[in-house]
């Protein structure tokens, strides 16, 4: 009876321990935060954004897009910036044109002996290949510099002099504002940062955010090139970046961050863009680096990217390899190998052999007996 008991329990506990996850709040967002409604859920799977630093001018461009999942209808998403910034719709062939662009190289490599899923080993196997808009009034301690509706998205761009006005301004257009939200917002009203709010909801009523987003477009000058992601430390789930640098120079991140060290997937000159790439940079050569990079746990991201000119602009594209057995004529070459050997092998024995049917008898050395 008692055992059942503790079972009981034990069930008990842990469906409590799910409803919970259903209720609660998602805030995941690799650059900036994703709020919604307490009951409904959202999560960010991916994030892919392309940076254009343009040195000449002091420039920052960014174009974003998110991948989420989830049941919530409508969401809002913050991000601090740090001076005034421009926003607008992003071309969806920009992400598109960069991956055709920083895609691997794939190239054949060639083994002799066979393996696993080769014949011998492997019989009769082939070869695999390899929505309401915010509210125009800031009111206390919160300012509203400019508000558009853009497409699905309407957007504020907004001044907070403390981040409980912000969150209390959250709260009055209908969303639940975690206090660690408040708290991570802390450093950059301390830096005097600006911040651009989007409300999103999708293109028909009643449909949940999936898939992938809309990119946005946000434009801001700076003395170097940034991307925020310091508020992606409240995601709970790991998260990860894609992350397109096009500036005069090859230009990565200057630290991890918190999270794995960043990948460099692509560096090389763009002598001519074209299409959404263009748009992007203007005219003339342009250097892209892509990387890529993970945070297993998003609690240690403990400051913003910056991002900086590497030493040199060394050239690097990823190879990824498709081994493949060694055939001539559709025939694996050891198998023709092995045959040549064969008939090399038995053309010398026969050759041995008829030498020695062909050798001359020795003359007798017998003693001839006297009378």
């Amino acid at each position: 009876m008692r055992g059942t008991h503790r079972i009981l329990t034990t069930i008990i506990a842990l469906l409590a321990l799910q409803l919970g996850s259903l209720v609660a709040p998602a805030y995941a967002c690799g650059c900036g935060a994703m709020v919604t409604h307490r009951m409904d859920r959202i999560g960010v799977d991916r994030e892919t954004s392309a940076v254009h630093w343009d040195e000449r001018t002091g420039t920052e461009r960014i174009v974003m897009r998110f991948t989420v999942h989830g049941d919530a209808e409508k969401a809002a998403w913050i991000m601090p910036v740090p001076h005034r910034a421009d926003v607008e719709l992003g071309d969806p062939e920009l992400f598109d044109e960069l991956a055709r662009l920083t895609a691997p190289e794939r190239r054949p490599r060639d083994y002799f002996w066979p393996r696993g899923r080769d014949w011998p080993f492997s019989w009769g196997e082939t070869d695999g290949a390899g929505a309401a808009a915010p509210g125009a009034a800031g009111g206390p301690g919160v300012g509203v510099v400019g508000r558009e509706r853009l497409g699905p998205f309407d957007v504020a761009r907004l001044t907070a002099t403390d981040p409980t006005a912000l969150g209390d301004w959250l709260h009055r257009n209908g969303f639940e504002l975690s206090d660690r939200l408040e708290e991570g917002l802390r450093p950059y009203v301390e830096r005097k940062w600006e911040y651009v709010a989007v409300r999103l909801a999708p293109a028909k009523p009643g449909e949940p955010l999936r898939g992938e987003l809309d990119p946005l477009r946000i434009t801001f000058t700076n003395d170097r090139p940034v991307y925020p992601m310091r508020l992606s430390r409240l995601a709970t789930t790991p998260q990860s970046l894609g992350l397109y640098v096009l500036a005069g120079h090859r230009t990565e991140p200057k630290d991890a961050i918190g999270g794995d060290r960043p990948e460099v997937l692509f560096a090389g000159a763009i002598d001519e863009p074209a299409g959404a790439v263009a748009d992007l940079t203007g005219p003339g050569r342009v250097f892209l680096t892509a990387v890529d990079q993970s945070f297993p746990e998003p609690a240690r991201i403990d400051d913003d990217h910056e991002l900086v000119r590497a030493a040199a602009d060394t050239p690097y594209r990823e190879v990824i390899w498709r081994d493949r057995l060694w055939r001539v004529g559709g025939v694996p070459v050891w198998v023709l190998t092995m045959a040549g050997t064969l008939v090399l092998l038995v053309a010398g024995g026969f050759a041995v052999a008829r030498a020695r049917n062909a050798r001359p008898a020795a003359p007798s050395t017998g003693v001839r007996s006297g009378a």
